[in-house]
């Protein structure tokens, strides 16, 4: 059987012009590049541009590597003033999770990427309590014990950066993490940490939203993932779902249907952010699914 050449992923934002698309595809057939998925989207209220390609090689014009390949596109990228990456499809980038006692989205987390079926690499888990060392080293992943306190929580989001720094971690997973991050750690690791709020943002942000939305009788409840800014519970949201309840619905059936919908939110953020898929439009993103 014939094996395939590496296929690349390009994504990029810039300032919306004529021409973009056609630079962009034109390279690629002057080197041979053969086009595997491609989705664009222009941004009319802030006049920006997005677009993901996927490529691989298809003769010998072809770049030889990454870096050849970069090479070739730095015209394009410097003459549209592009925010762009590309990235090897096959690279897995590395995650840390960061949990607190809740363990549904931990679990689902570690079982899918386990399976074979999240392409990430799951670099370690950091914890303020020690419930979850037992399920996070079953799965042969290094736990790492944090506690946390208003006296010494300076000190703990810097120990969460050294744990990513020496895993050579990408992203940073609040799956559940029931911590509010300081503005100097959101800032740091801005469009690199994605929450999961167990609640459809922005209706009942912060504490307890099963209970606030059982009082108000709601009949759909939902779970958001989104990126993490300094202002809680308001960066851009990747993913959404909801589920309907009624009034026969107790808070503890709120609170167990909204743990499936949490994991299988975040789960989908995940992916979608390890395949480049996510970019990130002022308090918006767009997501090629």
């Amino acid at each position: 059987m014939e094996t395939q050449s590496p296929a690349f992923v390009l994504t990029f934002s810039c300032v919306d012009a004529v021409g973009i698309v056609a630079a962009v595809t034109g390279l690629l057939a002057e080197r041979d590049g053969f086009i595997l998925d491609s989705q664009q989207y222009a941004d009319l209220d802030s006049g920006r541009f997005f677009m993901r390609v996927a490529f691989r090689g298809a003769g010998p014009a072809f770049p030889d590597d990454l870096a050849g390949i970069e090479a070739a596109f730095a015209p394009i990228v410097e003459r549209f003033a592009m925010d762009a990456r590309i990235s090897d499809s096959a690279a897995k980038p590395r995650f840390v999770i960061a949990v607190s006692q809740g363990s549904h989205c931990l679990n689902d987390l570690l079982h899918r990427w386990s399976t074979g079926n999240l392409a990430i690499d799951i670099a370690g888990v950091v914890s303020n309590h020690e419930h979850l060392r037992r399920l996070t080293e079953w799965h042969g992943v290094p736990f790492h014990h944090l506690p946390v306190s208003d006296a010494n929580r300076a000190e703990q989001e810097t120990a969460i950066l050294q744990v990513m720094a020496d895993a050579g971690a990408d992203y940073l997973v609040l799956a559940r993490y029931m911590q509010v991050l300081s503005s100097e750690l959101s800032a740091k690791l801005a469009g690199r940490c994605i929450n999961i709020h167990h609640s459809f943002l922005p209706g009942f942000k912060g504490a307890k939203p099963y209970h606030r939305a059982h009082e108000r009788g709601v009949k759909l409840i939902g779970a958001t993932a989104h990126f993490v800014t300094g202002d809680l519970d308001e960066g851009p949201i990747i993913e959404q779902a909801v589920e309907r309840v009624d009034h026969r619905n107790s808070v503890e059936d709120l609170i167990r249907t909204g743990r499936d919908i949490e994991a299988q939110v975040l789960a989908k953020a995940v992916r979608w952010v390890a395949e480049q898929r996510v970019l990130i439009d002022g308090r918006k993103t767009v997501v090629f699914r």
